[in-house]
Parts: C-alpha cells; structure tokens; sequence
C-alpha cells in the first residue's frame, strides 16, 4: 500500500481506493474530508487512471490549489498539471470559452460581477422610466439571480402563469421585460454573470448532444467537494456530465448545508442514492479538529433536526474546555467582554491573535467588536468588506483592460470614455446609447464610427470619441502580441489615469496609486504562474477570468498576526482554536427571517452547528439582555439554540450591570448601621432574563471587590473593565454621591461615578 495511505485511518482508506462506480462520503465536521478527496484522486493516477480524465470540483479556488498542491507532491507536477480542477465558475468558464460561438458568444467574452450586473439593471430600470422605489436594483438583480438558478430562463418566465402573477401582485408587472432587457444586453456585450456560467453550461450541454458526449468522455472520474452547497443549475451539470460513466464521488455533510438563501438545494445529498441507486455510502465520523466537548456539544444541537442523514461524529482529542456561554447587559458590553477576553487569553496563553475568531450572523455586528479591539489596541481582521477588486481605481483599469480583449463590453465603455476626463459628457453618451440600440450596433461600434454616423454631435465631441476609439484599438494590436502584465502597464500609463491620481495630490489619492501599483504587481505574479501550467499563455483573458471568479479568501494572508472577524456564512470550510461566537438572541440567530417554517429553522440550526464546529480548543458563545437597533435600546431574548446544547458541555457567566439603588432616607433608623461602602450589586431580578428551558442557572463570574471608599485615594492605580488602568487624579463627594477624576492609560480623563464604575484597586 502506498505511503500515503498509510496517513489515513480505516474509515478514510475505504473511500480513497474505491475506484469504479459513484460513492458518497458523508464527511462530519473536521474530519478530514479534503485529504480523502486530494488522495483519492492520486491513488486514481497511481491506478493508471489518465489525469486528463479526471474532474475536481470544488467551492473555493484556495481549496482547489491546497489539493493540487498536495496532488503534486504524491504523483509529481506535470501530472497533476494536467488536472481539470477549480470552482464550478472557473471549471465551466473554460468549457464555455471553447464552446463559446456554439451559443453566439466570443470566446473573449466578458464575466460580470455582481457590481457589474447591477449597474446594468439600474440602467434598464431607468430607461424603462420605472419608479425606482418599487423596482429596486438589488431586488430586480436578485430575482433575475434566482431565475436563472432555477433555470428559469425569459421564455420559461413568461410561460409560468404564477411567477407573472407574484410580480403583478407585487406591482412589479415589468420584471419580465427587464429580464428580457438585461439578457438581451448582456448577449449583446458578450458578457456573462456569474449565474450565466450555470445556466449557458447547462444549456450548451442540452442543446448539443455532441458537446455532453465530448465532456462525458472526457470527464470519466468526476469529485465533487460540499455537494450539499450544489444549487439546482450545478445538480444538472453534474448529473449530465457524469451519466455515461458513473464514476462519480461527492464528498459532503448535511449538517452544514447552509446557502439555501443562494439556491442550494439539501435535497442533492439526501437523495443521493435515488439518482444513483448502486452508490455506496462511507461515513468519516471521527473529528480530529476539535475537543469532546466541542463535538458532542454541537452533536446534540444538530440532533435536534429531523431533516438529516444519520451519522455519529466523535473524536478521540482531549475533553477540554466546556461551551462558555456568556451574558452581558448590551451590545457594547458583549464586545468589551470579548476584546477583555481575546486579550487575556493572548497575555496569559502566549497566544498569537490569529489563533482566535469572532463569528457574527450578520456583518453589522462587527461594528461593537471592531470598536471594542481598537480600544484594546489589538489587531483584526474583517473578512467579506469591500474587496481589493471592487475598489474604483481597480474597476477603472480592469474596466480598460475588459474593453481590450471585448470591444463589446458596454458597462466597461461607459466607466471609462470619460475617465480619465476627455470632454465626453453624460449626455453625448446617452446619445451613443440611442443610436446603439436604433441602429442595433454594439456602443464601441457606435463610437469607432461615430463620424459616419448621422448623430447630433459636435465636431469638437466627434473627435474626441475618435481618439478613445483609436487608443482602445492601439491596445488591442498590442495586446496580440504580448502578455497580460506588459499590456497592463501600457494602459495604466498611456491612459493618463495614475497621472489623474497624481493631480489629486492627497492621501487617498496616494493610496489609490498604490492600489493600481498592487494590481500590476498581481498581473505579473500571474503570468509567472501560468507558465507552470499546460496550456496556459499569461494573456489578458486569463487574468481577467481569474479576477472575475477570485474569492474573498483567495488572497488571504493567513500569517498576519490579527484576530479574525466574518460572518458565520464565511467563516465555513476554516477552524481557529479560539471561537466567539456574538449576539446568540432570537431574532438575530435564528434570524428574524428565518423562523418561519421547520425547514428555515433546520438550516438556521446547521449554521450555528457549523459555527461551533470551527472551534479547536474553546467555544464561546455571547448573547446580551439589550441590543442596539436603529438607535433604540431593544430588550433581547436567548437563543433558542443556546437551550439545546447539552448542559453536561455548558459553562454558564453572566457579568454584573453596577447597578445599585440609592436610599432615599437613611437606613439607621431601622436600626441598622447605615453603610458607607459602595457595593456592586445584581440588578434587580425583574430585568434579568432568564434563559428558556435547559440552560443552567446563571452564577456571576464578576472579580470586583467591594469597593471602599476609605482605601481610594488620590495617587491610587484602578483599573476599569472599558478605559483600562489608570491613575485617581481627585476624588469628592462622600458614600454613593462619590466621584473619582480618573487618568486612564491610553483612554484619556474620565470623571466617574463610584458606585456605578465598577473599579478593580490595583
């Protein structure tokens, strides 16, 4: 038996050397799904299996080059060269490019972003004249999105009597002409959304019989990673493509199956065995990620499901830390609570700030953590921000370099004809727009021939629309000739657009030039890398589809020494030893959007699974009494997940609000001493909710001593569970009207009330 196997245990071994005919590996949490994956494919080389012949798909570009990368190492480089492996996006888009002209389309065609799709259906929106209010960008972009998962396609659309309906009734009666609109202009620019590279795949391999029977004999081995993530457009191709051989292998867990919101459909794993009635099942059960307590803690939250396939995760690591579930009074206070703790830990574990993550449900929970860590002074991360691509100096030069390679492309033309500025206003280009569509040209079209054109144009506009064209041109014979990088630079200097920046002469500006400085630099780094590859030439086309398909992950840099902030959606696929997991409330997780039937609250239930099951060493989970919304301070409930974890894995905290009532009258006349102390007291119990069902009674875990007035002194060191350590600068007053002038290191003067500063005498 080869080396390498000897790596794997029993359970992982099975999978990896059945060779012939589909099988499922129903993989749990940290089980070393993508070693079975990545050796399963060299033991298929080692077999004799051509590697031509062997397809990879997987969700990321990052997992695709870790799985090469090991691939190479077992079998050697130029084999695994040869491997047809990536994205669904990146696989099918280099399918379409060589099938391109079967559906009128040029090889070259141009990929859109989200931005870009967008930014096109704002347009149709407007030249409809429709009331934008109701026919919402993002919406209209969206639904579109999902039609075409569905593969609802705008003739589908118009011979469904009930989704014309739904949108009457929602008095958007014009969705199908803006569908109709927008796929027409897209056809017409030569480009692609990210949907069309599902749904052109599924139609290129449906309409040409030829095409599939190609790619069937081509593709004798197909694997497929997080098939439980597949939507019902990538169910299709797979399905198609793997008919004639059935050798296919998907490798996935239900319990994690969490993007039904984009279109992916659970039902693909579970009914498995009904398209491939012979497979054989495999379960990898053991998870080697994360503690005892962590696993079985987040086994019995996932137990609650009934929609699932059975399996048994267990592990043989140590029993480790219980769940910390954590209470704090508000939003703020939870984040200081987890900046204190990440803090701590880091100090008295010797730990690296990479090694801990804070996991929320949606973006704008960031904000009370970011706060809370810059106070701290300690370094992070937010994952799913704006990224380096969708910046405008970089949409501005990848929009020149899309129009070199697709003249086509009318969203690119419109960003930059009069970027740098040129003297070519909004309404010229509307002018262009017009006569485009009335004489059924393209808009370089209309530009190139803009002097034989009968458009009422100034002589002046004419030839500055001339001189665009003739730089785009200029470009274009370069470009033939020469690589992506030596193509880039020549734009971004004969453009005129760093020298724009330079003009500017601020700060921004400075970092924008950088910005475009990077982006060469990336454009050299990946024609140096598409040297190592087979068929590859380093060109323009190459680079922009690898741009157009890049992740937020792929340009991670993992060794920066930063506490790591994502949505629980992102984080999936990674594992940190330390976990936060923030704002654990109903209504928040599970989302308000998200309660309203049993399937719903199953996959709210499979997210917060996989958000415990990132955890390494210790999970802990925070809700608070009172949340931040839209500026009102709303009463919280806890989640209802937090009462289906196992008690026996639980370690309950709460942290104290300072609140103390004053008397009113003194209390020595009841014929007790009247005290002089300040003490930090619970709340009363009337405004402390209890967590529903299981959860055990919550103990404080507060440190705070009583605080004595008669030990604080001017010259005292405190400390402060906010500002930190500091300095008593003046005290006055007397009992609980006493107040302390406090010099705080690195926070500034503060002027507090004792009895409610909860101060820790150093």
């Amino acid at each position: 038996m080869e080396d390498y196997l000897s790596q794997l245990n029993t359970a992982q071994q099975e999978p990896t050397t059945h060779v012939d005919g589909p099988l499922m590996v129903i993989a749990g949490a940290g089980s070393g799904k993508t070693r079975v994956l990545t050796y399963r494919i060299a033991y298929l080389m080692q077999k004799g299996i051509d590697s031509f012949s062997i397809l990879a798909l997987t969700f990321t570009n990052k997992a695709a080059r870790e799985m090469k990368k090991r691939i190479a190492e077992i079998v050697g480089e130029s084999e695994s060269k040869n491997l047809w492996m990536g994205t669904f996006h990146s696989v099918f888009a280099r399918i379409l490019r060589a099938e391109a002209d079967r559906l009128g389309y040029p090889s070259s065609f141009t990929i859109y972003d989200t931005q870009d799709s967008e930014r096109l259906v704002k347009s149709i929106i407007k030249e409809m004249k429709l009331d934008s209010d109701i026919y919402k960008t993002k919406q209209i972009r969206n639904r579109i999105s999902s039609f075409k998962n569905s593969l609802i396609t705008v003739r589908a659309y118009h011979n469904n009597p009930e989704l014309v309906e739904a949108d009457r009734e929602a008095r958007r009666s014009a969705m199908g002409t803006i569908y109709k609109n927008y796929v027409e202009r897209c056809f017409k620019a030569g480009a692609m959304d990210f949907d069309d590279l599902l749904l052109k795949t599924n139609e290129l391999l449906n309409r040409f019989p030829e095409v599939l029977a190609k790619y069937q004999d081509r593709f004798r081995y197909i694997l497929v990673d997080e098939y439980q993530d597949t939507n019902h457009s990538q169910y299709l191709i797979v399905r198609a493509l793997a008919d004639k051989f059935q050798n296919i292998c998907v490798v996935g867990d239900d319990a994690q199956s969490i993007y039904a919101f984009r279109g992916a459909n659970i039902e693909n794993i579970l009914n498995f065995h009904k398209d491939y009635p012979d497979a054989k099942t495999y379960r990898l059960e053991q998870n080697y990620r994360s503690t005892q307590s962590i696993v079985e803690a987040a086994n019995s939250v996932i137990n609650h499901n009934q929609n699932k396939l059975d399996k048994n995760v267990w592990t043989a690591n140590e029993q480790g830390d219980k769940i910390v579930i954590h209470r704090s009074p508000t939003d703020g206070d939870e984040g200081r609570y987890v900046a204190q703790s990440i803090f701590e830990q880091a100090m008295n574990q010797q730990l690296p700030y990479q090694s801990f993550a804070i996991l929320y449900r949606t973006n704008a929970q960031s904000r009370a953590m970011e706060d809370a860590l810059r106070k701290r002074n300690i370094p992070y991360r937010v994952f799913g921000g704006l990224s380096f691509y969708q910046r405008k100096e970089i949409k501005d030069m990848l929009a020149y370099l899309r129009l070199i390679v697709n003249p086509k492309d009318e969203e690119s033309l419109k960003r930059v004809i009069n970027y740098p500025g040129r003297g070519i206003g909004q309404t010229t280009i509307n002018k262009l727009v017009v006569a485009a569509q009335e004489n059924d040209l393209t808009l370089f079209d209309v530009v190139d021939q803009v002097g034989t054109l009968p458009l009422t144009i100034n002589s002046g506009t004419k030839t500055k629309l001339i001189n665009f064209a003739t730089l785009i041109k200029s470009f274009q014979v370069a470009n033939a000739s020469q690589d992506a990088f030596a193509t880039a630079d020549m734009v971004a200097k004969k453009t005129g657009l760093v020298q724009e920046l330079k003009k500017e002469g601020t700060p921004e500006a400075v970092n924008r030039i950088e910005n475009v400085e990077e982006l060469l630099n990336g454009v050299r780094d990946f024609v140096e890398g598409q040297r190592e590859l087979v068929d590859a030439k380093g060109s323009l086309v190459e680079f922009l589809e690898d741009v157009a398909l890049a992740t937020d992950f792929d340009n991670e840099t993992p060794n920066e020494n930063s506490v790591s902030l994502m949505t629980i959606h992102l984080a999936k696929g990674l594992e940190f030893p330390h976990v936060f997991v923030v704002g654990m409330e109903d209504d928040l997780f599970p989302s308000a959007m998200s309660m309203n039937t049993r399937a719903e609250i199953e996959e709210e239930r499979r997210l917060f699974y996989v958000a415990l099951t990132r955890a390494e060493k210790q999970a802990t989970l925070t809700y608070t009494q009172c949340r931040y919304r839209w500026g009102k301070l709303n009463d919280a409930e806890p989640s209802r997940f937090l009462t289906e974890i196992d008690p026996s894995f639980i370690d309950n905290r709460v942290v104290e609000s300072g609140y103390q009532f004053t008397p009113l009258i003194d209390t020595s006349i009841f014929g007790h001493e009247s005290k002089s102390k300040v003490r930090l007291k619970k709340p009363p119990q009337k405004t402390v909710k209890k967590p529903p069902g299981k959860l055990k009674p919550l103990s404080s875990t507060s440190s705070s001593p009583d605080l004595d007035i008669g030990n604080i002194q001017v010259g005292s060191r405190v400390k402060h569970n906010r500002f930190g350590v500091g300095t008593i600068a003046d005290i006055e007053g007397q009992g609980g009207d006493a107040k302390a002038l406090i010099d705080f290191d690195g926070n500034g003067r503060k002027n507090l009330l004792l009895r409610f500063a909860k101060l820790e005498i150093l």
